[in-house]
């Protein structure tokens, strides 16, 4: 199975030629190549599958996003390797 998590954009720049930037996975910062989604800006929300952002989505639909592998327990094994992810309870969110 695949799967594509929404994170926000902190930071946009360019490396070897690419378009690039840091997204925030609820605490987790992660770089990620922006090249598929030329139009994104900082504040945007993207969707990320092996270090590629597809597709920006509303706010909204990547909170909805968040919360649904939460319950599931994907979002722990999405970063794997790396520091533990906040969520969305841990940050007091409603």
């Amino acid at each position: 199975m695949c799967l594509a998590v929404p994170g926000q954009i902190v930071e946009i720049y360019e490396e070897g030629g690419l378009r690039m930037g840091k997204l925030d996975f609820g605490g987790t910062i992660r770089r990620v190549c922006l090249q598929y989604v030329p139009t994104a800006t900082v504040g945007q929300y993207a969707l990320i599958h092996v270090g590629f952002a597809l597709a920006t989505i509303e706010e909204e639909d990547a909170a909805r996003t968040l919360a649904l592998l939460e319950s599931l327990g994907e979002i722990e094994g999405a970063f794997s390797g790396s520091e533990s992810v906040t969520t969305a309870a841990q940050r007091g969110a409603p």
